[in-house]
């Protein structure tokens, strides 16, 4: 397994669970003194996120990219592919689009987390997902032709209705054509969501594609109470070779949140 640290562009999710917020070359320099192996990007969108100076950064430091998030269009936009309105959806897919061939250069992945939306208003639990199927369908295929997964991400009850658990969403993966669609396994969400995060894990097994390294409280491993050596037991037992990424909250400081992420990370690991 591999470490990577989270990266905001995005100036309105500042004091969201990213660990660096002050551009990408503060990032990278941070990130490669601390001794990750990668970043994990957050931006606005495809078009703000400058690929040349991405690359240079990432060779200077000898980084990789581990995965780029389309959660921008809906900080920024509120769209979503459950949208009661056909028009947003088509927007929301576009989006993610290019987010898809922006990671692809760097034969990084695309994350669909919050940007999947949820059931509301008139909107029906079979409308709903009706649409995030025909969405994730043409998505996958469209991920393929970079020869990258796209990643999905079951979150808390608190931010969606769609899909809570994993053994859920692997199910829902299973069901469509497209085979090329991986779970981001959550920590914090799965430690509000699962009974037995190492059950869990073992459950969805080959489906999972991804982690976001943090603890109960989404602050840094280690600051909070998960029990992290069954989880990391569980991904080393399905044969997980990943990332483990802090997407956790910049707290006391973005440093101190780096260096406790990668402490953690490495005595996990080494057990």
């Amino acid at each position: 397994m591999k470490s990577a640290v989270t990266v905001s562009l995005v100036a309105e999710a500042k004091g969201g669970p990213f660990v660096f917020s002050n551009g990408l070359a503060d990032a990278c320099e941070q990130a490669a003194k601390i001794g990750f192996s990668a970043i994990e990007i957050f931006p606005r969108s495809a078009k703000d996120l400058d690929l040349l100076q991405l690359r240079i950064l990432l060779d200077k430091h000898r980084l990789e990219l581990a995965a780029v998030g389309t959660g921008g269009g809906w900080v920024l936009h509120q769209m979503h592919l459950c949208h009661r309105e056909a028009a947003v959806r088509a927007e929301a897919r576009r989006f993610i689009r290019a987010i898809i061939d922006a990671a692809g250069v760097f034969s990084a992945p695309a994350i669909v987390g919050s940007l999947q939306g949820r059931v509301e208003g008139e909107v029906s639990r079979e409308e709903a997902l009706l649409w995030l199927r025909e969405a994730l369908e043409e998505l996958g295929e469209y991920a393929l032709e970079h020869q990258q997964t796209l990643l999905f991400e079951p979150l808390n009850r608190y931010e969606t209705n769609l899909f809570n658990r994993l053994g859920d969403v692997a199910e829902f993966l299973e069901s469509l054509q497209t085979r090329n669609l991986r779970i981001l396994a959550d920590l914090f969400h799965m430690n509000i969501e699962e009974t037995d995060l190492g059950g869990a894990i073992r459950e969805a097994g080959r489906h999972i594609g991804h982690v976001h390294f943090a603890d109960s409280n989404r602050r840094a491993v280690g600051f909070g109470h998960t029990d992290m050596v069954s989880a990391v037991r569980a991904l080393r037992h399905i044969g997980y070779k990943g990332y483990l990424s802090a997407e956790v909250f910049p707290l006391p400081d973005s440093t101190t949140a780096a260096e406790q992420s990668l402490s953690a990370f490495q005595e996990c690991t080494r057990r």
